[in-house]
C-alpha cells in the first residue's frame, strides 16, 4: 500500500512491541521479514519496544484508538464489518486508514530450524541488537 506514495523508499521502519507474533525473539519473524526484504528490495529496520514498555507505541494512541472509537457500539459480525469499519477511520487531525483482508492461509506451528535463520541477512544495531536491527535484501535474490 505504500509504494504509490513512496516510490524512491529504499528503507521501511517498522516499531513492534516486544512479544506477541512480532517478538524479538521469533524466528518466523525475522524470516518473513526477510522475505519480505528480498521481495520488494528494501531494507526493513525494525525497533522493538523493550518489554513492557508498548504503551508508549504510538500506533496504540494514534491509529488504534481512533479504530477503537469508529466501530463504537457497532456489531463486530464478521471480518467484512471489521475491515471496512476499520477502513472507514478518519480523524479531524488528518488520519485516513486503510485496509483489506487478508486471505491468504498461514500453517500453524511452523518451526524455523538453525539452517534458515542462518541465511538471513541481518545488521544488528550497535544500541540493544536484540531490539534492533535491519534485515537486507539479499543481493543473489534481487537478480532473480
Amino acid at each position: 500500500m505504500g509504494h504509490p506514495v513512496y516510490p524512491d523508499a529504499t528503507r521501511l521502519l517498522i516499531t513492534a512491541d516486544a512479544g506477541g507474533s512480532n517478538g524479538y525473539r521469533l524466528r518466523l519473524w525475522k524470516i518473513e521479514l526477510q522475505k519480505l526484504a528480498d521481495e520488494t528490495g528494501l531494507e526493513i529496520a525494525v525497533c522493538h519496544f523493550p518489554p513492557g514498555t508498548s504503551k508508549w507505541n504510538k500506533i496504540e494512541h494514534r491509529l488504534f484508538s481512533a479504530i477503537t472509537q469508529n466501530w463504537r457500539g457497532k456489531p463486530l459480525v464478521s471480518h467484512e464489518v471489521v475491515v471496512n469499519l476499520i477502513g472507514a477511520t478518519t480523524t479531524r487531525t488528518g488520519l485516513k486508514v486503510r485496509s483489506e483482508l487478508d486471505t491468504n492461509r498461514y500453517p500453524a506451528g511452523r518451526k524455523v530450524s538453525d539452517d534458515e535463520l542462518a541465511v538471513i541477512h541481518i545488521r544488528r544495531d550497535a544500541f540493544h541488537g536484540d531490539w534492533n536491527y535491519s534485515l537486507l535484501p539479499r543481493p543473489a535474490l534481487l537478480s532473480k
